[in-house]
């Protein structure tokens, strides 16, 4: 048995399911609306944040912003991809636009450990995921291995199962779970958002005075995250 037609009968047991229908509808809407304010504001030439430049993502977000155009433009594609996730025939157009903006958000955020958002960049990645999956059986004929057969032609709503896939949604609720207790245990120390969020953080940490300076070279001095964070280290040697 090969693996298209593995993945083609597992993805039609999935498609036969009104709770998967349903969860991809959840997906495509929140992760459409995640984007729609985000891009309009880079569209009307606004700030995005009003992170201080010294904090990492600030600096990064204010370098993007002081490009102009490419600020417009990275608006204008979070929009266009959010819409088309609105519209059922172009979803998967929309999904595929989405992913590498929200990949690259994900990476940029734990690459700068941003809190603000942390909790939603992975999920918001897992979303997408979950979409190329429910339109596997359109998105399928793009990757090598697909047979380019007719497909059987996907069930009406009155023809889904009713039965809720408990194992399912528990497996979704512990990702999210699992994924948010790994994203937030994974780094000793983060910049937070603010000089006064960050230094909440120091009378915790195994060394008060040497999260006191990282806070401080930050925030204060403006100073590149992996240098601040090489003067930690060595001050906790």
């Amino acid at each position: 048995m090969n693996i298209s037609s593995t993945l083609d009968r597992v993805h039609l047991r999935i498609r036969h399911n009104r709770w998967f229908y349903l969860f991809a509808i959840f997906c495509r809407v929140t992760i459409a609306m995640g984007f729609i304010p985000s891009g309009l504001v880079k569209i009307f030439g606004e700030r995005f944040t009003d992170l201080s430049v010294n904090h990492p993502m600030g600096n990064y977000l204010q370098a993007v912003y002081d490009t102009g155009y490419y600020y417009t433009f990275i608006g204008i594609v979070q929009v266009v991809a959010a819409i088309l996730l609105l519209i059922p025939r172009t979803a998967l157009l929309g999904a595929v636009i989405y992913f590498p903006v929200i990949l690259n958000i994900f990476f940029l955020t734990i690459s700068t450990r941003f809190d603000g958002s942390m909790p939603t960049a992975p999920l918001m990645v897992m979303a997408n995921l979950y979409l190329f999956c429910w339109y596997y059986h359109r998105l399928k004929f793009i990757l090598p291995y697909a047979t380019y057969s007719a497909y059987e032609a996907m069930p009406g709503w009155k023809e889904l199962r009713k039965k809720f896939p408990v194992a399912f949604f528990a497996g979704v609720f512990l990702a999210i779970i699992g994924t948010w207790a790994l994203l937030f245990n994974i780094y000793d120390i983060v910049p937070r958002n603010k000089m006064e969020y960050c230094v909440r953080e120091c009378p915790d940490n195994q060394s008060p005075e040497a999260c006191m300076a990282y806070c401080e070279c930050i925030h204060t001095n403006g100073t590149p995250q992996p240098q601040c964070l090489e003067a930690y280290e060595e001050a906790l040697e």
